[in-house]
């Protein structure tokens, strides 16, 4: 069994070895070797923690049962986080009003659905929060940009991240409005891989 729900304080060390072992897979390649090899799990777990204590959107996947070896704990195998649109003006236009900032799934766990019900579950939550639109930014080198287009994304806006001292492109896909994405809206009804972004 695999569940979406929100993370706890706990879950903090186990979203970081997520986004870790995410980023040093699907961005090989994309951005230099060392600097991959350098990220902090501890760091990152310090900053996803914060994330959780604020009250921020974070949700995660959680796999126990018959889908984790027998005796084994649950075990964190994808997470997102959204809010309120950090960067929402692109070129002198608004391109939403809520943002998904992360969205990672660890390759062993990809095209069984959860990335589509994370980014679900995330805009369920900006649209509790009042958000009538969402956008998010995916490198645009990044082999799982079809994963965003599938669930009804728009190209919207392109610009660069600056990533150990290089500006890597990026493109910005966005959904309006935000209910496309939402259970029995017809929204992310193709395709069945998970994402994985900046």
């Amino acid at each position: 069994m695999i569940a979406v729900r929100r993370a706890r304080p706990p879950d903090a060390s186990g979203i970081a070895a997520v986004h870790v072992a995410a980023w040093q897979s699907a961005y090989a390649g994309i951005l230099p070797s060392d600097y991959l090899a350098r990220i902090s799990v501890a760091r990152q777990a310090a900053h996803y923690g914060a994330a959780i204590r604020s009250g921020g959107g974070v949700h995660v996947a959680v796999a126990s049962g018959v889908d984790v070896p027998e005796g084994s704990p649950p075990r964190l195998v994808g997470f997102a986080t959204s809010g309120p649109a950090r960067w929402s003006e692109v070129m002198g236009r608004r391109l939403a009003d809520g943002e998904i900032e992360t969205l990672y799934v660890l390759d062993d766990w990809r095209d069984r659905g959860l990335g589509r019900r994370l980014v679900r579950a995330a805009a369920a939550s900006l649209v509790e929060a009042g958000c009538r639109t969402l956008f998010l930014w995916v490198l645009r080198d990044n082999p799982s940009r079809w994963f965003y287009e599938r669930m009804g994304g728009r190209a919207a806006a392109r610009g660069t991240v600056p990533v150990a001292g290089q500006a890597v492109p990026q493109v910005a896909y966005v959904w309006n409005p935000i209910g496309l994405l939402l259970p029995g809206n017809g929204g992310g009804g193709g395709g069945n891989g998970d994402g994985k972004q900046t």
